[in-house]
């Protein structure tokens, strides 16, 4: 399974956990073993520590669903969970960076507030960022915490700002989908390059994973659209709000309704998986369906 098809919320902090030198030692012995597999005795041995050192770090990365348990007899296995091994195998191959200091936050703050003068008091901002950062944690994102979170931020004032003072003739339509992953990236990435700053386009997710879809970026560059610094975020009410179409793509009766707002369902398969004819099947799909959309709202594009 991609590890972008994953519930993150199960595995908020897996990298804080893998980061542990003794946890990864560990984690990295499975991964060259054959099998896949190793007893406590066994590992104990290799990474010469006490049994009960090693049974320790076992049980953690077990109750977060990294290893899977498996009792034979009197012995105990610990392998890599299936769902989580290209997860735990990219996280082993990148430098986990650091979480970045309280003091980043307090900078993001003062930049947002000095932005939003005018706007938005700096309480409000300060629990905009602090929600944010929040939100991306619990989705297991730590890589370029900072900056993402700064950019989700910005992302929600600059929705929370449109909703009061609405801008003439631009349309602000949203994307959402599950993980946020897949299809409401890529439908995004179409209608932004084809409506360029005549409409402002954003995504969301209702269970959001961790990354991108290496696929959908593979799929969209074979046309030359570019996704940016794009990353899958959690749904909130204020970006839904100040929407004039939320596009859904699978994510049932997640997303909050609201009077004026105009609800489009696009039921097309998620592309997450599945082969490369597949997914550039879905993405025409999406081309299709997203330069039908671009003409409603822009009647005099041809």
């Amino acid at each position: 399974m991609d590890p972008v098809a994953i519930d993150t919320r199960s595995i908020a902090g897996s990298a804080a956990l893998i980061s542990d030198p003794t946890r990864g030692r560990l984690l990295r012995l499975l991964l060259a073993r054959p099998d896949g597999r190793s007893t406590v005795t066994r590992l104990a041995d290799e990474l010469g520590l006490r049994q009960p050192t090693v049974t320790h770090h076992a049980k953690a990365l077990a109750e977060a669903g990294i290893l899977a348990r498996a009792p034979e007899g009197r012995q105990v296995w610990y392998s890599i969970a299936a769902d989580r091994l290209d997860l735990v195998s990219d996280l082993l191959t990148t430098d986990i960076p650091a979480l970045p200091e309280d003091s980043v936050f307090d900078r993001i703050v003062d930049d947002l507030s000095l932005r939003f003068t005018g706007t938005f008091g700096r309480e409000t901002v300060e629990r905009c960022v602090t929600e944010c950062r929040r939100l991306l944690t619990s989705t297991a994102t730590t890589t370029r915490l900072a900056s993402r979170t700064a950019s989700f931020a910005t992302e929600r004032l600059s929705a929370m700002a449109s909703e009061r003072s609405p801008a003439e003739g631009m349309p602000e339509v949203l994307f959402v989908c599950v993980q946020n992953a897949g299809r409401s990236q890529m439908a995004a990435a179409l209608l932004r390059r084809l409506a360029g700053d005549r409409i402002h386009v954003r995504t969301a997710g209702s269970q959001p994973a961790a990354r991108v879809s290496p696929a959908i970026v593979d799929a969209l560059e074979e046309l030359g659209v570019p996704i940016g610094d794009e990353f899958p975020k959690p749904l909130t009410d204020d970006v839904v709000r100040a929407a004039d179409v939320v596009v859904t793509l699978g994510c049932g009766d997640a997303c909050p309704v609201y009077a004026g707002t105009r609800y489009l369902d696009w039921d097309l398969p998620d592309p997450v998986g599945r082969t490369s004819d597949e997914v550039r099947a879905i993405r025409d799909a999406l081309d299709e369906r997203v330069r039908g959309l671009l003409v409603s709202l822009l009647p005099r594009t041809s």
